[in-house]
């Protein structure tokens, strides 16, 4: 359950006796907190006992409503004050009252009046009354982290895991005998597709064995057309689906809003082809929306195939004629695996002396389920040695399961400490198998009084961060499968456990007809799937809902990418709720908000974000409790309300993507409590806010970009913008027009960003638009000695680079669009410098038109070693530079050079670079290895490249998209291994084939130490040079997957030929010719 005591707790002594001053009111808390600690002190006892006493969990669920209904009033109580405290000050600057502060409240004291004192009251009452009912159910002290007494026999319990590292342990058989159904052809008196249902209980590992499939070479290798995978999770809704499975096929979002459309799209996305699919976790038994489903695959090859994943033998049944595939439980060696793996990692287990006995007991609670192991190794990894006998024997493992959660999970729970468990409660309002990233989900525990500040005065947002990540490392959430993403999931048997804790307080419409009129009552958070458009009928259930904190619309994947909601709902439906604290219109095309928000005085976080409003209301500014306001990507909006200075409690201001604003609202300076400020522009008007306002921010953190900088015309206004004292920024952006007019001054500009010095601290900065014609020195200072990136672009005016090599933590730096920049000097290195930029890994110049000279030769220091740890180098659009890059890259990987045809290239000094993208330069001279990858504008080899490699021994040629041959007539005569794999539009190796084809083994075209040939997924390959016969050197040759490839040369193969293996070529016609007298022949493989 949610540590109800300590929300109530927290409440009163956190919040309410540093905000309040009312004697009226505090004289009830004083009754209130005697009972409460009565209350809490056998809290530890109801825990236990409400998951098998039914009374008790009653008891339980009062106290929670309790808690709610008291923080209402105290919220209520608390705005009052700050409405009077706002008012007084006001009044003091002005002499006049704000508008919507009641007439009748005295600025210097909040009394108590009838309403409030009958609510109150009323609390009282009830916290007596579950004082007296604790006794009568027999609630007793259990001291903090003492076990309970209560004995019970263990029994194996049903555990479960869905691992998400890439080894998997005890799968092996389970994966072979699935790969066969998959790859294997289907009678012809079979439909055009076969089910293969994977069936076993929560957590086995279902969903781990079909993703293993999936991504097996073996697939990979064979011929299906489409892949798709798609998780359809309780609802089968078969327009969701549907749109899921096209949107999959194809790697692009529909805006189709009927079955009809996108089942005609989806039967034309598989026609005639062969197709592998996945629908995981599957609940539906109703053969007619299973019917409906299918439909658009019977068009589709035969030996199509769609593996299934369910719990329910019965689904299998329903969807697929054929047995399906029962999944068994993992061996006592495998789970110890997943528990060693997941309790230790890659320390020392050997340090740990774990006995045989407890060893025995992990795999008996574990019961085979890869789940249970996870979880345990990820709850014990954090608890003391000595406590881990007590956590084994916890008699949670041995209570009965209830709402298909498993005792293990409910360990798992039990053992969180009081923060998380509230946390974990609330992500029930995600429905299954939501991407969800961190910031989203602290923001709303933040509003939601989730997560409280700490003593230990600790940033609330870091504290969020901690938690969110605290909950990663226990397993609770996971990563995504895309190993760089930054979304995460909940499994669904966390999810179950999640709602289950939550206690009917949050609730997902989709789901409100499982809803039992008791839970509307209790009902305060929910979450929806945005429609194509959302009306009054739509949320007709909300009317029954009084105390609604949250209202949370979410796309869900297959939904729609537009969606409307109507008038009526913003301004009746919402303002219903009062004691709402988080709103999100996030995504909605809404032109203008009719909605009062002085009816929602209690809010505290409102994302806007990505709708198409102009201007945001009046009443915005009447919202002194709102803490976070997103206008992320509103690229209408035009302007911010006057008085949003009233707003005197927010934290975090999103405006990113807000390109329309011009400046931002007298009074930015009253908002002293801000954390992020994701944007600040200067404007003209003398009623906007100036770069002075930025003095009061003294809270700021992360990232802020200052635009609009040509504005600043007064240099006093930068210095009190006091920047260098912003300790908590790590990310600073100056952004100036981009427009570079008469009205600029320059003198100016070189000013201004002289005096917004950040503090030495500072990672990132960005300069861009800047009009001046130098940097200040500050850039460049080795003091600066934590900037990790520095990106300079479009500063027109500026003709050199400052001293960046002294920069000792820089790891990327980007240089774009200095139009007058002419050559990089000695003097970027830093005199005196050993080692100039040590820590820089990627390095990039884009459009510098006019730079002709890149100096590398550091003058005076013999031994400098410049970029030692550069991977990446990457210069693009600068025509006129000439002469060679650096000569020494030890550490270069990447390398992309394009539009810059006056420069050298000397590859054979990078010995570890992998990654060659080029296009129009002069010279890449000297190679002995090369390989070419993921060059999308590459057509073919430039000749250049050929004639200045005569020593080249090995070229490999990779995802380049757009080339079409490899070389016009020549290849180097060196070479000896030649590796082309995914050129989609390849269609043969020679730009003049009749050339080549009669080159005689010691042409200048032919490479007749060519020994290994190796052609890969080509699918345009037409044809392989009849030269081939005059590779006398020629060892191997393997051609696969090359459909259009049609035959070999009429002269067959060289007589050197050891190994040929040819494969997946479908229009070819016949093996090469005389193979018969291939006497060197040793392997051959023809597929």
């Amino acid at each position: 359950m949610v540590a109800v005591g300590e929300i109530l707790l927290n409440a009163f002594f956190q919040v309410l006796f540093d905000r309040l001053a009312s004697r009226d009111l505090l004289s009830f808390l004083k009754k209130w907190e005697r009972k409460l600690k009565m209350i809490q002190a056998v809290l530890n006892d109801a825990e236990e006992k409400q998951l098998t006493d039914e009374a008790v969990k009653m008891w339980l669920d009062d106290l929670q409503d309790l808690a709610y209904d008291a923080e209402d009033i105290l919220d209520e109580f608390a705005t009052q004050a700050l409405e009077s405290k706002l008012m007084a000050k006001n009044q003091d600057s002005s002499g006049q009252l704000l508008s919507f502060i009641p007439a009748s409240l005295n600025p210097n004291a909040v009394r108590l009046n009838y309403s409030m004192r009958s609510k109150i009251n009323d609390i009282t009452s009830r916290l007596e009354q579950l004082c007296k009912d604790r006794i009568e159910l027999g609630l007793q002290r259990i001291p903090e982290g003492a076990s309970s007494t209560a004995a019970a026999a263990h029994q194996r319990p049903p555990s479960s895991s869905v691992p998400t590292e890439p080894e998997v342990f005890g799968r092996e058989e389970d994966k072979a005998k699935i790969l066969d159904m998959v790859l294997a052809d289907t009678p012809r008196d079979h439909p055009n597709f076969v089910v293969i249902p994977i069936v076993g209980m929560g957590g086995i590992g279902k969903t781990t064995l079909a993703r293993e499939v999936y991504n097996d070479k073996a697939v990979r290798d064979s011929k299906f057309d489409v892949k798709a995978w798609v998780c359809v999770s309780d609802v089968f809704d078969v327009l969701g689906i549907s749109k899921a499975l096209l949107e999959s096929i194809t790697s692009a979002a529909s805006d189709l809003k009927t079955l009809n459309e996108v089942q005609v799209q989806l039967k034309k996305a598989v026609d005639g082809k062969r197709f592998l699919l996945v629908l995981d976790d599957v609940w539906n038994e109703d053969y007619s929306l299973w019917v409906d489903l299918k439909a658009p695959f019977l068009a589709a090859e035969p030996n199509s195939k769609m593996i299934v994943t369910t719990r329910n033998s019965n689904v299998a049944s329903t969807m697929g004629p054929i047995e399906h595939y029962n999944l068994k439980s993992l061996s006592d060696d495998d789970c110890w695996s997943i528990f060693i793996k997941h309790v230790f990692e890659s320390r020392d287990l050997n340090a740990h002396q774990i006995s045989e006995s407890f060893r025995k007991k992990v795999v008996a609670k574990c019961g085979g389920l890869a789940l249970a192991a996870k979880t345990l190794g990820g709850l014990l990894r954090t608890t003391r040695h000595d406590a881990w006998d007590d956590i084994l024997e916890s008699k949670i493992w041995d209570l009965p399961r209830q709402s298909g959660v498993l005792p293990v999970l409910r360990l798992s729970y039990h053992h969180l400490p009081s923060h998380l468990k509230r946390c974990l409660a609330y992500c029930a309002i995600f429905p299954k198998d939501y991407e969800f990233n961190e910031k989203e989900v602290t923001f709303l525990w933040m509003a939601g009084g989730i997560i409280r500040q700490s003593r230990s005065k600790e940033r609330l947002e870091d504290w969020g961060s901690k938690c969110f990540h605290d909950l990663v490392s226990r397993s609770i959430f996971q990563q995504t499968a895309i190993s760089d993403s930054c979304k995460f999931v909940m499994h669904d048997l966390i999810h179950d456990l999640a709602e289950l804790v939550s206690r009917e307080t949050i609730f997902r419409l989709e789901e409100s007809t499982n809803l039992s009129s008791r839970g509307f009552e209790r009902a305060r958070h929910s979450s929806y799937a945005r429609d194509w458009c959302d009306g009054r009928n739509k949320f007709e259930v909300f009317y029954e809902i009084e105390h609604l904190r949250t209202f949370l619309p979410l796309r869900i994947r297959g939904g729609t990418n537009t969606s409307y909601i109507t008038r009526t709902v913003l301004s009746d439906l919402l303002p219903k709720f009062k004691r709402l604290r988080m709103l999100s219109l996030q995504g909605y095309c809404i032109g203008e908000l009719p909605i009062p928000f002085e009816e929602l005085r209690l809010l505290r976080f409102l994302n806007l974000a990505d709708i198409d409003i102009k201007s945001l209301p009046e009443s915005t500014c009447k919202l002194l409790n709102l803490e976070i306001l997103i206008l992320r990507n509103c690229s209408r909006l035009i302007k911010l309300p006057p008085k949003m200075r009233n707003l005197i409690n927010l934290n975090h201001l999103d405006i990113r993507g807000a390109k329309l604003l011009k400046e931002m609202p007298c009074g930015m300076k009253e908002l002293k409590k801000l954390r992020t400020l994701s944007n600040f522009i200067v404007g003209k008007r003398e009623t906007a806010s100036g770069l002075e306002d930025l003095k009061c921010l003294n809270f700021l953190c992360d990232e802020l970009c200052i635009a609009g900088l040509e504005n600043v015309n007064n240099l006093q206004n930068a210095r009190e913008a006091a920047l260098c004292e912003k300790h908590n920024l790590e990310a600073l952006t100056l952004d100036w027009v981009s427009q570079f007019g008469n009205s600029r001054d320059v003198a100016v500009e070189e000013h201004v960003l002289d005096i917004l010095q950040p503090h030495k601290c500072i990672k990132k900065v960005a300069i861009r638009n800047y009009g001046g014609a130098r940097f200040p020195l500050w850039i460049g200072d080795p003091l600066f000695c934590k900037i990790e990136l520095l990106e300079l672009e479009n500063c027109d005016n500026c003709v050199s680079l400052p001293s960046l090599g002294r920069l000792s933590s820089l790891k990327h730096l980007a240089v774009k669009g200095l139009k007058k920049l002419k050559s990089i000097e000695s003097e970027v290195y830093g005199e005196g410098f050993s080692m100039p930029f040590p820590s820089l890994e990627i390095l990039s110049f884009e459009n510098l038109a006019e730079w002709e000279h890149w100096d590398t030769d550091i003058k005076g220091n013999v031994h400098v070693e410049i970029f030692p740890r550069l991977h990446k180098l990457s210069i693009v659009e600068c025509p006129k530079l000439s002469g060679e890059l650096p000569e020494l890259l030890p550490s270069l990987e990447t390398l992309v050079v394009s539009k810059c045809g006056k420069l050298v290239v000397p590859l054979s000094c990078y010995p570890m670079l992998c990654r060659l993208e080029v296009d129009e330069c002069k010279e890449l001279a000297n190679l002995r290895s090369l390989l070419i990858c993921n060059s999308t504008a590459l057509k073919s080899l430039p000749e250049e490249m050929m004639e200045n490699n005569s020593q080249l021994e090995k070229l490999y040629i990779r995802d380049c998209e757009s080339l079409t041959f490899i070389a016009r007539r020549r290849l180097p005569a060196s070479l000896k291994r030649l590796e082309i794999e995914n050129c989609e539009k390849l269609q043969r190796l020679f730009d003049d084939e009749g050339d080549a084809s009669s080159s005689s083994p010691s042409s200048s075209s032919s490479p007749v130490m060519l020994q290994l040939l190796r052609i890969e997924n080509c699918r345009k390959l037409e044809s392989i040079p009849d030269g081939l016969p005059n590779l006398k050197c020629l060892q191997s040759i393997c051609i696969r997957k090359c459909p259009s490839l049609v035959s070999f040369p009429e002269r067959g193969l060289p007589n050197t030929i050891s190994a040929v293996y040819i494969c997946e070529c479908d229009k070819l016609e016949a093996p090469p010719n005389d193979m018969h007298k291939l006497n060197s022949l040793q392997s051959l493989s023809i597929k």
